[in-house]
């Protein structure tokens, strides 16, 4: 019966190991968000439900949060400048390494259609 415990605490004490060593780096995530002017082309990615607008910039690639789709939707395939707030977001594996930042833009001002 001692054996059956030494068991099952080993097997208790790693899986609050696992738990806490992927839910940890998840808290350590950090956003920022500033008002940027950018200009890039208004493209739709994914398919189906999953599509998303997004602007291709020079340097990088701004995603555009659903309420304000509408704004774009009607611009695909053109290039625009715009004003909005992006917000930076840390993105992290599943096995907690780093994978890159995702760029979103909300509360967005067009400001010139080339």
């Amino acid at each position: 019966m001692n054996n059956r415990h030494g068991i099952v605490f080993w097997l208790v004490f790693f899986f609050l190991v696992t738990v806490l060593t992927s839910v940890l780096p998840a808290s350590g995530r950090k956003n920022r968000a500033d008002t940027v002017q950018v200009t890039g082309l208004v493209r739709l990615v994914g398919s189906g439900p999953l599509a998303e607008l997004v602007i291709s910039g020079a340097d990088r690639e701004w995603y555009i949060t659903q309420g304000e789709e509408h704004k774009l939707m009607d611009l695909q395939y053109r290039t625009v400048t715009l004003e909005a707030i992006e917000t930076v977001k840390s993105l992290r594996f599943a096995n907690g390494l780093p994978a890159g930042e995702r760029y979103t833009l909300d509360r967005i001002r067009i400001i010139t259609i080339h």
